[in-house]
């Protein structure tokens, strides 16, 4: 009985990561070229000033972004220190976690066409939605303090400028720097799903939770405090709907608000709005979210439509088979890689001569942020390079006469907390250490 159950898991969990691999592999690509085509610099750019058009820019370029709910918060501290309006920070916060192209190609694959079209459409409506009400009814806009940000001065914060050029840098972020984030939630995911397909009876959702508003309400529940990125909750999304019952509303009503919301980075984004604000941004994403999930209730009612996955009708054909077997074991090697990758962390490093700082610091949860932590140390003045360490949660800072005030507050501004800090002089004279 255990090693049927067992075969029956794994069954599942090889099926669903065949659908998805060759769409997330793309995915994983486009994502890196568009890190290198599209960067922070550039969305800076154009979301600055207050008004409707700088909602939209804002809600637009988020949702094509692979960032999750945490590794936006420090984009969208960056934005508002160069001058980026309340609504458009709220826009871009609400718009970029829900989708991204990798979780769009996703979608496509397990759920279809109809469901991968919505999916974004709906993330750029509620951005729409929350950055005007924030606009409206949040705390106004404060004076915007220019911040020197010599790493990311041509667009690559974040990325490493060592390997080559744009192809190369491509690559890295879709390939290395891109799974690194979600490798554990992905895995994660698909484990749920084969969980939930192997031991939940079919149709449970329509028995034991029923349908209509009350199902809306469960996944709202579950969604709003719940970390999931919007890749890595696809595949249960799917399971739920495609053999237990849930309908594809409510599905979306989690697939809208779990990427988008998290009970970690509402004290952050506390810091960055305002309180009002952080109010009108979850009341934002569970209206629209509701809402959403309604209207596509709706339209597959209407059509007679039925999700399900895209190349269902090519199953059993070898060469496919082959093909998604071959993909499968790519994306398994690629995620493998990031797992290992993380968890060994940084390599030895070499003591410079100078003074280093070495600060604990709280809030970092993917490269992306560790990136952010990165590039708003280095633009300290007198610091010479940083090294961050996202395993342990931890900046080694290298440099001479380093201020450990500004360094605190260039960590602050870029949206996290220094829990500790500890100084050393390794060998050379160094200048004023601050409070600890």
């Amino acid at each position: 009985m255990i090693t049927e159950k067992a075969a029956m898991l794994g069954l599942h969990f090889w099926s669903v990561l065949g659908e998805m691999s060759p769409y997330l592999l793309l995915g994983f690509l486009v994502a890196g070229v568009l890190s290198v085509i599209i960067p922070e610099s550039l969305v800076e750019k154009h979301l600055g000033g207050n008004g409707l058009l700088p909602i939209l820019k804002a809600s637009f370029f988020g949702v094509p972004l692979p960032l999750c709910s945490c590794g936006v918060i420090p984009v969208a501290a960056s934005l508002k220190r160069s001058g980026a309006g309340p609504g458009a920070v709220a826009s871009f916060l609400i718009s970029t976690p829900q989708t991204g192209v990798d979780s769009i190609l996703v979608t496509l694959s397990l759920l279809g066409p109809l469901y991968a079209v919505f999916r974004p459409v709906a993330a750029f409506i509620s951005g729409l939605v929350g950055g005007a009400l924030v606009t409206l009814f949040g705390e106004k806009a404060s004076p915007a303090a220019p911040v020197k940000q010599k790493c990311c001065e041509n667009g690559t914060c974040g990325l490493d400028m060592k390997n080559g050029g744009r192809l190369a840098r491509a690559l890295r972020h879709g390939f290395i720097t891109l799974p690194r984030d979600i490798a554990k939630s992905l895995l994660a995911g698909l484990a749920a799903a084969a969980l939930i397909t192997a031991f939940i009876p079919d149709g449970f959702f329509v028995d034991k939770v029923g349908g209509g508003f009350w199902a809306y309400l469960v996944m709202l529940g579950v969604g709003i405090p719940l970390y999931v990125c919007a890749t890595s909750s696809v595949p249960i999304a799917a399971a739920l709907v495609l053999t237990k019952g849930l309908s594809p509303g409510a599905a979306l009503v989690f697939l809208m608000t779990g990427p988008a919301t998290n009970a970690a980075s509402i004290t952050t984004l506390w810091n960055i709005m305002g309180k009002r604000s952080t109010l009108i941004y979850l009341a934002s994403v569970a209206g629209t979210a509701l809402a959403s999930g309604v209207l596509l209730d709706h339209i597959f009612a209407a059509g007679a439509y039925q999700p399900r996955m895209l190349m269902e009708h090519v199953h059993g054909h070898a060469a496919y088979e082959y093909a998604k077997s071959a993909a499968a074991l790519v994306l398994l090697s690629v995620l493998g890689a990031a797992v290992l990758k993380r968890r060994a962390g940084n390599a030895v490093k070499v003591e410079r001569p100078g003074m280093k700082a070495t600060m604990f610091i709280k809030g970092m949860t993917c490269e992306h942020c560790a990136g952010s932590v990165k590039a708003a140390l280095e633009s300290v003045a007198g610091v010479k390079d940083a090294d961050v360490d996202l395993g342990a949660g931890r900046a080694d800072v290298h440099g001479e006469k380093l201020d450990i005030d500004a360094l605190r507050s260039a960590v602050g501004k870029a949206g996290y907390t220094v829990a500790k800090t500890a100084v050393e002089n390794t060998g050379a004279a160094h200048g004023p250490q601050g409070k600890e």
